[in-house]
């Protein structure tokens, strides 16, 4: 009975987060640390076996706390380790586009001298080429994304409103 309650314990711990309140937190997490960190613990339980768009958006947690963090060296570590975990669940799942999208806001907001921006035009291109193949809640989350962004064109915005 032990290892019963033990096992529904664990699995209630490791209940992979909602892509709603993901999503939700992903736009908040560049704001502050304490977004930042709250984005990063929110899918610290994410792992590769786990649902690709999950592992992009660790990777990309991880990445963010570059940001916030006081050391150059950790900066460096955790930048590229968050995106080489985002760059795996791309590779595992090539035509997802909402890990394009993550990866395009990742590099779209990289400093250059971290080297990671060699993807935008691929991954833009992707993104006007199937949006209207996506569900209405990731086409939301896009739209989000357009405003700020400044890749794409108006004419390309316009296409996705």
């Amino acid at each position: 009975m032990k290892g019963l309650i033990l096992f529904f314990s664990l699995f209630v711990l490791f209940v992979a987060p909602e892509l709603s309140e993901v999503r939700k937190q992903y736009t908040n997490a560049i704001e502050s640390k304490e977004n930042a960190q709250k984005f990063y613990k929110l899918l610290e339980g994410v792992s590769k076996q786990d649902s690709k768009t999950l592992v992009a958006y660790k990777g990309a947690s991880i990445a963010l706390q570059a940001k916030f963090s006081p050391k150059k060296e950790d900066k460096k570590k955790q930048f590229i380790e968050g995106t080489q975990l985002l760059d795996y669940a791309l590779k595992n799942d090539f035509n997802n586009l909402e890990i394009r999208l993550i990866r395009l806001s990742i590099q779209e907001n990289t400093p250059k001298i971290m080297k990671y921006k060699a993807n935008i035009a691929e991954d833009k291109q992707f993104i006007v080429s199937n949006f209207s193949k996506q569900s209405n809640s990731l086409k939301d989350f896009v739209r989000v994304y357009l405003k700020q962004s400044k890749v794409f064109s108006e004419i390309e915005k316009a296409s996705m409103q």
